[in-house]
């Protein structure tokens, strides 16, 4: 039976061979190999080069159902209580360590096995919580995961969400939970702190705080939805320990060593000519300890510093300029 489940997932699954949600498939092929079950692994292969030969439009692992999604708003102005961002606009080249991009493979495996897990009575990881300094790509991993995964991609709107009467906010959680629990999707709970804070801290809204974090507590303890609720904080010494406990996992977005650095520097100089002077792990040394965000941005800066002098290729000084900049906005 779990064969059969494995085998009509797989059949769904199309694209090119260097598509995110195939790399998953290999990769699964290749742990059923290891397995020992071979025969499996070999039919799966087989399956997965026939699509690989099929034309589609869009190479995207079919997980929504057949019905009219809604965005819930809220009952006093009809704001909606999220944001959708269409698939073309995610932002996914990231540069992560092995640590970090295996947990998030690991999630996005357990995904699309999930219907396989829950014949041996487990689920997958559901309900995620990244934590790290701001610029480290927390939001970016949710919109990596729904790109990956082909799911459909809403951020949560807190400026919506958050009302002034008694009672509306935790209407608006309660409504916004329910929206996706039929709905295949990523939720992300950007700066997840905000509502999630400790209800021992001193705050002049104590009282509507403590109810929304109890209604979250109830929330986040029942989700068993269809959808993926991701929440992201800078501050994780700031939550409420007790919804810690109600995440399937969380996962630390550290700021990136100097290999990473070289990395990012590389992509991110790739479609210009850089200068013989500038050796990229000198330069990712002087880096060290900044964020992968003010690292992007020190390297769009000396880009177009170089584009607009008209010069033939990024230059040394360039860079420092632009280091040296940027460093007061790391500090």
């Amino acid at each position: 039976m779990n064969q059969a489940l494995l085998t009509r997932l797989f059949k769904s699954i199309e694209g090119e061979p260097t598509a995110p949600l195939m790399k998953i498939a290999f990769s699964i092929i290749e742990d059923e190999k290891k397995k020992g079950h071979t025969k499996l692994a070999n039919k799966l292969n087989v399956i997965l080069s026939t699509n690989i030969n099929k034309k589609t439009a869009d190479p995207t692992f079919r997980v929504t159902k057949n019905k009219e999604f809604h965005v819930p708003v809220d009952r006093r102005y009809k704001l909606p209580l999220a944001t959708h961002i269409e698939h073309d606009y995610l932002r996914h080249n990231m540069v992560l360590s092995s640590e970090v991009e295996s947990k998030i493979l690991r999630i996005e495996k357990e995904y699309i096995a999930r219907e396989r897990l829950a014949h041996h009575g487990l689920n997958p990881r559901k309900k995620i919580l990244f934590y790290g300094s701001s610029g480290c790509g927390k939001s970016m991993g949710a919109e990596r995961i729904a790109w990956d995964l082909g799911l459909p991609f809403y951020k949560v709107r807190f400026d919506s969400i958050i009302s002034s009467y008694l009672g509306e906010s935790a209407t608006n959680l309660q409504n916004l939970f329910k929206s996706i629990e039929d709905y295949p999707s990523v939720l992300l709970l950007d700066e997840f702190d905000i509502i999630g804070k400790q209800r021992n801290l001193k705050s002049n809204d104590v009282g509507e705080i403590h109810r929304i974090v109890n209604i979250l507590l109830g929330l986040l303890e029942e989700y068993n939805g269809e959808g993926i609720i991701i929440a992201t904080t800078n501050l994780e010494g700031s939550l409420d320990k007790a919804l810690f406990r109600r995440f399937d996992d969380f996962i630390e977005l550290p700021k990136p060593d100097e290999t990473e650095i070289v990395k990012l520097l590389q992509i991110s100089f790739s479609a210009l000519k850089l200068s013989k002077e500038v050796k990229l792990k000198t330069v990712a040394k002087k880096m060290a300890g900044m964020s992968y965000a003010i690292i992007d941005k020190v390297a769009t800066d000396a880009a177009k510093k170089s584009i607009i002098s008209s010069k033939k290729e990024i230059s040394l000084e360039d860079i420092q300029a632009s280091l040296e900049e940027n460093k007061r906005i790391n500090k």
